[in-house]
């Protein structure tokens, strides 16, 4: 019961489509039918806004981490991850779109540095490595997860490890359309449209 209920709060703050509210709050476009479609912080900067992208940027990063705070609050260790974990499938397939969502990178991001920042670090770190030696951002979250994976089970109890796999095999999957571009060398690098 326990375990449900953590599963549900992580869940629902994480189906909260912060990009699309903001976006539509501030007067812009709906941000399903610009760019990628995604509701995610990346997609929303493609409507000038730099400063709604940064908010929603945030926003979806904090999700998963108060979601696990609030979990480990109500219910103790190791519900967190837990917690942490569904919020991250509920940016990725929330309720409110018809399980329409993002792809999770900020979220993801939020869940390590939130509850397990060490790994959180060496995911950043390997982001901003990747993302500048290749320009491709798809790249960057798909390393930044699966090294965070290694990371975290050479390191780390099987809580942390069961969560951040989870997260990674859930990444991977929401980036496959990336990956098949990657291959195919047409996928867009950080500055181009998308």
């Amino acid at each position: 019961m326990t375990i449900a209920l953590a599963a549900l709060i992580g869940y629902f703050l994480g189906s909260i489509p912060f990009g699309l509210v903001l976006t539509r709050l501030t007067g812009g476009p709906d941000i399903r039918n610009i760019g990628s479609g995604n509701i995610g912080a990346t997609n929303v900067l493609r409507t000038g806004n730099k400063g709604i992208a940064a908010l929603t940027l945030l926003l979806d990063a904090g999700k998963a981490a108060g979601a696990g705070y609030l979990a480990l609050h109500l219910f103790g260790a190791p519900m967190q991850f837990i917690a942490a974990a569904a919020a991250l499938f509920g940016h990725c397939y929330p309720v409110w779109l018809r399980f329409k969502g993002g792809k999770g990178v900020a979220t993801f991001f939020g869940a390590l540095l939130g509850l397990v920042w060490p790994v959180g670090l060496v995911a950043a770190t390997t982001w901003l490595l990747v993302a500048y030696t290749t320009k491709y951002s798809s790249a960057a979250a798909l390393c930044a997860a699966a090294f965070s994976t290694a990371v975290s089970v050479m390191f780390f109890p099987w809580p942390v490890t069961t969560m951040i796999g989870f997260m990674t095999v859930l990444i991977v999957w929401r980036h496959r359309e990336n990956i098949a571009r990657l291959k195919a060398g047409t996928e867009s690098k950080i500055g181009q449209e998308g």
